[in-house]
């Protein structure tokens, strides 16, 4: 895109004079093609943005101990229960942008104007086609007796799965949640372990028959070679669960102005910048994501996995279960 298309694409953004300075990004988002997203925005304001990366904890560790003298403008993390724990921990601030309000949807973004989401991922059901006949059609399934031996999941500290807990315990209650992981842990084919990708090559080796993963990594195998996966594509199907009811769980990618940002303005532009079409539309071709913004353009290998319907519970009323998802995790035994 050249800078004078990219200006017109950003001209609705309300940038700060001259959009002189820099911006300090704490990102624990770890995609080489986010690149693209920085040097655009660069290109087009002339706002440096100087990076740090790493796990989300430790990012979140860092600002807590630099306390009022963190340089951190803007927070980006991965999982809604990444976010919540920033606010809770008093990294970010609250701002007022009717930009955000507007273009992203009210269920993903923080009720105090703290964290907003930008891309999402759909944590989904996949199978074996040659061996599962009758596969999971709602996350409850999963937990059915008749798969048991099949199911393949990550461990109980990843946040996808906290998250994708949590969101049942918020729409069943935290007994029904409760005898859902119990259902789970009993259907296990194996003790959790590994990546999402992981799950996918456990259909493929024949080790599981079900898997549950985030679409990215699937979509992710579609649009290039991943080792164990691309190769036996086709031995694998997806489901899109509840779609007669809640609709498929969706992970969130967000982030928000850090509480003592130095360079506030500059923050609340890079954030709005991240809703513009040309960022939206490069979450998906990028890193094969969905756009929280409605109307634009998906990657052809998202695409390809066809359309569905998206839970939409508020996401700031997940996050005040994650705590009780963790309890359950535990007292189920889920590793």
């Amino acid at each position: 895109m050249t800078s004078t298309a990219l200006g017109l694409a950003l001209a609705s953004i309300a940038l700060p004079a001259l959009a002189e300075g820099e911006l300090n990004l704490y990102s624990s988002r770890h995609y080489d093609t986010d690149e693209r997203l920085y040097s655009d925005f660069t290109e087009a304001t002339g706002i440096k943005i100087n990076r740090i990366e790493g796990k989300a904890d430790e990012l979140l560790a860092r600002m807590q101990a630099e306390g009022a003298n963190s340089p951190a403008d803007v927070v980006l993390t991965v999982d809604t229960s990444r976010l919540k724990r920033a606010k809770d921990m008093g990294l970010l601030q609250a701002i007022d942008s009717p930009m955000l309000e507007e273009k992203v949807p009210a269920n993903l973004q923080d009720v105090d104007n703290q964290w907003f989401g930008f891309s999402q991922r759909g944590r989904i059901i996949y199978y074996a086609k040659d061996t599962v006949a009758n596969p999971p059609m709602t996350y409850l399934d999963l937990a059915d007796p008749a798969n048991k031996g099949l199911v393949c999941i990550r461990s109980s500290s990843n946040t996808y799965n906290q998250t994708l807990l949590a969101a049942i315990v918020t729409h069943e209650g935290e007994e029904k949640a409760t005898e859902w992981a119990q259902g789970v842990v009993d259907n296990m084919a194996r003790a959790p372990q590994g990546g999402d990708t992981d799950q996918l090559r456990g259909i493929v080796s024949g080790e599981c028959g079900i898997a549950v993963s985030n679409t990215y990594y699937f979509a992710r195998a579609i649009r290039k070679d991943v080792d164990g996966v691309s190769a036996q594509i086709d031995k694998i199907g997806h489901i899109f669960p509840d779609q007669d009811g809640n609709g498929a769980h969706m992970n969130l990618s967000g982030g928000g102005v850090a509480a003592n940002a130095p360079n506030r303005d500059n923050a609340v532009a890079f954030l709005e910048y991240l809703t513009s079409q040309q960022a939206q539309e490069y979450f998906s071709a990028g890193n094969d994501e969905y756009p929280v913004v409605e109307g634009y353009d998906l990657a052809p290998s998202v695409a390809q996995l066809g359309t569905f319907k998206a839970d939409e519970v508020n996401l700031s009323e997940v996050a005040l279960n994650i705590p009780t998802a963790q309890k359950i995790f535990n007292a189920v035994g889920w590793e």
